[in-house]
């Protein structure tokens, strides 16, 4: 079950007397937030707006949505990073995954015994780790948690930022994930070119999901070759708050035009394979917008996210691209 930290939402109200609020969160949790919003209106009698788009993190809040409703105070819930808030009236509540990881870690201490391990996790299970940590070293596991960075807390990932992780895979043997999230194990993986395993309580399972994301890396390099052979490429500045890095999208603008590229620039706030085909007389793709768009999407032509683009730079200078997408952020 999901608890929602309701306390700070309602002193929030209590404090700032907002004539409406906004709240939203990740797909899995909108039935609680559907929840909590119904709970707002009837203690304070003031309209509380889910904004039902879908969010992916801290760089993807919505908060154009919540100033267009005129909504006081926008409630993210569920992102937990080390930091309450990001911009005014824009506030941060954690919400908890309460599900046991008890059953499954002992299920994993016969493949693991005897390694060090790097324990990691997402915004939901955070409260978890040290007793999963007890459970693994008591059965002959050696643990570490990588200290937290940016706006990472200890032994927490993004689907793009790992410092954590990556600040100790020349210490450890394998890293250890959890929660059921594939797409955060994968990114730590790739990350870190070290086996990577997934604690899932719900399916009561321990999964390895290593060869999955050679998969992805595979995918991502063959991209990058492809596009080198492109003579014209587009460039997509993402539109959401976290995405708008017109700085980088301008960098490789320049750098590819040097290059001999001809490059046109585009914005878009959801980046699709539909989208993309209504545009003509593009060959390539680089997005700036956010890195898993490219490692974890389906699109007929390569659309190569930051680290891909200065891989592909390197193609064109006939300098060899070397791992890439081992380094702690995409961005």
């Amino acid at each position: 079950m999901i608890i929602i930290d309701e306390a700070r939402i309602f002193k929030e109200i209590d404090e700032k007397k907002p004539a409406s609020v906004s709240l939203n969160g990740p797909d899995g949790m909108l039935p609680q937030v559907q929840d909590m919003a119904i709970k707002i209106s009837a203690k304070y009698d003031i309209p509380a707006y889910v904004l039902a788009d879908t969010t992916w993190g801290t760089c993807d809040l919505n908060t154009t949505g919540s100033k267009i409703l005129g909504a006081e105070i926008q409630f993210n819930i569920g992102h937990t990073i080390n930091t309450e808030s990001l911009e005014e009236n824009l506030v941060l509540i954690d919400a908890f995954d309460d599900v046991g990881f008890d059953n499954v870690a002992e299920q994993c201490t016969d493949l693991l015994k005897g390694k060090l391990i790097s324990l990691v996790t997402d915004s939901q299970h955070l409260h978890q780790m040290d007793r999963v940590e007890k459970i693994l070293t008591k059965n002959g596991i050696k643990v570490k948690i990588g200290k937290g960075k940016g706006q990472l807390n200890d032994g927490q990932v993004f689907g793009c930022e790992f410092y954590p992780a990556t600040e100790l895979k020349k210490e450890v043997d394998a890293y250890v994930f959890l929660g059921q999230s594939n797409f955060h194990a994968a990114g730590i993986a790739l990350s870190t070119n070290l086996p990577t395993f997934v604690l899932d309580p719900y399916f009561n399972e321990v999964r390895e999901v290593t060869e999955f994301a050679r998969s992805l890396k595979k995918k991502a390099s063959l991209a990058i070759f492809k596009a080198a052979e492109a003579k014209s490429f587009g460039i997509i500045i993402g539109l959401k708050e976290g995405q708008l890095s017109k700085v980088f999208g301008l960098k490789f603008k320049k750098e590819l035009e040097k290059e001999g590229k001809t490059v046109q620039l585009f914005a878009l706030t959801d980046i699709t394979n539909e989208r993309l085909n209504n545009l003509r007389g593009i060959d390539a793709f680089i997005q700036v917008a956010c890195p898993r768009i490219s490692t974890d999407n389906q699109f007929d032509k390569p659309v190569l996210s930051t680290p891909q683009a200065n891989a592909l730079l390197k193609v064109l200078r006939k300098e060899s691209i070397g791992e890439y997408l081992e380094i702690p952020h995409w961005l």
